[in-house]
């Protein structure tokens, strides 16, 4: 599985690099919505401080805990379709886990007994869709993140998100 990913991400960064040079442009100044991913679920707020680049702050809730995290993202132009974007950034997080509780990894229950602060380094890769003529947009994306405070170890999250823009 994992060399699948790596494939993907491979891809996607090739295709991000033809089309790069072309330059973003937003249809909406802020958008907020909800991701749904792999790890967490929440609430997505992004806002563009020019054309091309974006603030996304994202609120996640994970079974026995919370994450905050804020990205500073680009984007530019997928596939010469305007209403396609490549959007790529960095960032950090936030939050907190509760011990005590019950999970299933390798197909095996596991007891996770540690609770504490999660404190990290975030980045994001994905594909931003702005459907036409309605104040939607749709994401889907790579966010991988290294925690540094119960680790190190990296977790890797594809997520889906569906935002309102204004």
């Amino acid at each position: 599985m994992r060399k699948n990913l790596l494939k993907l991400v491979a891809v996607l960064a090739f295709t991000f690099g033809l089309t790069a040079n072309v330059a973003a442009q937003s249809n909406y100044n802020s958008a907020i919505g909800l991701r749904v991913g792999g790890y967490e679920n929440g609430i997505s707020l992004k806002h563009f401080i020019s054309s091309d680049t974006a603030l996304e702050g994202i609120l996640g809730f994970r079974r026995g805990g919370f994450v905050f995290t804020g990205l500073y993202e680009k984007q530019a132009i997928a596939f010469a379709e305007p209403s396609l974007n490549w959007f790529y950034g960095a960032g950090a997080h936030i939050g907190g886990i509760s011990g005590d509780r019950y999970y299933e990894a390798y197909g095996k229950d596991r007891y996770y007994g540690d609770s504490g602060i999660l404190l990290g380094a975030d980045g994001i890769l994905g594909l931003e869709w702005q459907v036409p003529d309605i104040p939607i947009a749709a994401s889907l994306d790579l966010h991988p993140r290294l925690e540094l405070a119960k680790g190190p170890f990296l977790d890797m999250e594809v997520a889906l998100t569906i935002r309102y823009t204004f």
